[in-house]
């Protein structure tokens, strides 16, 4: 596990858990909008933190600690990932995947050991935009049958995905509303931040009256 960061506690990233947070390093996504750049490039830091420093901290926390969300970077290029998470399993602790979902034979065999307790998986645009939104070459056919993994898998799970207006229409939000079927979703407002493109804090984006009207549409 090469891991690029880690946040001790948090109320927000678990629902109704407290949390730690591990950012594993390393992503094939390359999004505009990205608020962790620092994370994208595999070899970019070495271990800001071990696994072993991790878990030791955790053993101490088992009391105070419900969960732990394994984000991103994107986990699932991690070779290990599995067994790193059913250490964590044996400590007593829900676990959170964050995913691209563009790993669907590392999501199957993750599905499959049934070691994780709650998946959330981006859906980054129309299959149609995804490369416009990514700016990488993706097969979708694999962020499809992730999805379809996720629905079917019996584990709870939530879609999420970043809304700008110069990349998403009020039509596409529907669409992928559409992709998600049944399933939540949670869009998420773009904050200006450090983004890989520094010009996107000139884009207009959705005002929060607008905002609320997409978030009514999709969960109705």
């Amino acid at each position: 596990m090469i891991i690029g960061g880690f946040q001790k506690f948090s109320l927000l990233d678990y629902p109704g858990k407290i949390s730690s947070i591990i950012f594993t390093q390393g992503c094939n996504f390359a999004c505009s909008y990205c608020h962790n750049k620092e994370l994208i490039r595999t070899k970019q830091y070495n271990n800001i933190v071990t696994p072993e420093e991790i878990l030791s901290f955790l053993k101490e926390r088992r009391k105070k600690i419900d969960a732990v969300v394994i984000t991103g970077g994107e986990p699932t290029l991690q070779p290990d990932l599995i067994s790193f998470i059913k250490q964590i399993k044996t400590l007593g602790f829900l676990v959170k995947l964050d995913t691209n979902g563009s790993n669907p034979d590392v999501l199957k065999e993750i599905i499959k050991t049934n070691c994780v307790d709650y998946i959330a998986m981006d859906i980054k645009a129309p299959f149609e935009k995804y490369f416009f939104v990514i700016k990488k070459e993706i097969d979708t056919e694999k962020i499809k049958k992730s999805m379809d993994l996720i629905k079917n898998s019996g584990i709870k799970h939530e879609f999420r995905t970043t809304v700008l207006k110069s990349l998403l229409s009020e039509e596409d939000i529907i669409q992928i509303k559409h992709l998600a079927g049944e399933s939540k979703l949670s869009p998420q407002k773009y904050i200006p931040s450090k983004n890989l493109e520094w010009e996107l804090g000139r884009q207009t984006n959705y005002s929060d009256e607008e905002f609320t009207k997409l978030f009514s549409l999709i969960n109705n």
